[in-house]
């Protein structure tokens, strides 16, 4: 079984692989970046404050952006 430490650093490793490869890449860079906050003792989150951030991010990129 992996460790807390372990996770974070596979899920931000990932992340890292996943940017600059398309804007979708980054997105899903970025989920992977948030959820990998839950494996982080200095991290204060939880998934449900995860998934209404990525939420949000993802309605605000459908949109434009944030310079429309």
């Amino acid at each position: 079984m992996l460790s807390d430490d372990e996770k974070r650093e596979i899920l931000r490793d990932v992340a890292s692989d996943l940017r600059d490869e398309s804007d979708e890449g980054e997105k899903i860079a970025a989920i992977l970046q948030r959820v990998s906050d839950l494996y982080d003792d200095d991290e204060d989150t939880s998934p449900q404050e995860i998934y209404l951030n990525m939420r949000n991010i993802l309605q605000v990129s459908e949109q434009g952006g944030l310079d429309r």
